[in-house]
């Protein structure tokens, strides 16, 4: 019969590496992530586990904070859109003449746009979609409103100073402008 040696002791086990979640964060991370890949690939090209990559996270945490692709895409159009109407909205025609600011409006516009790549080609994307999941989002349109509101205030004054004619839609010269900065 061969005797077994006496067992080592095991070594002290490694202390464990305690990681921090940060929910904001990690949410922040995926939506940034998901800007970037939506606006270069398109719904259809864009993958969520390469967003997930991107973002330094996991395809769970993915539809933990949004759901699935879907909800996340339209999130991404809400983020974008709502940058986009919180700047517009800081915009000030109360004092402004009616011609000058509507060119106040493209102007901002064509900066907005110009420095912000991505929001040209998510809406360039949502297009050729049929708005499909613009569509989706209640927050969009309520955010949309404010914007058209103060073109329509323009608009009314200047068709009654006489430098506008009547019948101008409001949608219309915004879809206009937003085309023309494009």
């Amino acid at each position: 019969m061969r005797m077994m040696e006496p067992m080592a002791a095991p070594a002290p086990a490694a202390p464990r590496k305690i990681v921090s979640r940060d929910p904001v964060k990690t949410r922040a991370r995926i939506l940034k992530a998901a800007i970037a890949e939506f606006s270069a690939k398109g719904y259809s090209g864009a993958r969520t586990v390469q967003i997930a990559s991107r973002a330094k996270s996991n395809i769970r945490m993915l539809y933990h904070y949004f759901g699935g692709k879907d909800a996340l895409y339209v999130c991404v159009l809400e983020e974008v859109l709502q940058r986009l109407r919180s700047a517009e909205l800081q915009l000030d025609f109360d004092a402004t003449a009616p011609v000058d600011g509507i060119l106040k409006m493209f102007d901002f516009i064509d900066t907005h746009f110009g420095a912000r790549p991505e929001l040209r080609r998510l809406l360039a994307f949502e297009n050729m979609n049929q708005a499909r999941h613009l569509n989706r989002s209640a927050a969009i349109r309520e955010t949309a409103s404010p914007v058209l509101d103060h073109i329509t205030g323009l608009l009314r004054r200047g068709q009654a100073s006489g430098v506008f004619r009547p019948g101008i839609d409001a949608l219309h010269l915004y879809t206009a402008m937003v085309s023309l900065a494009y």
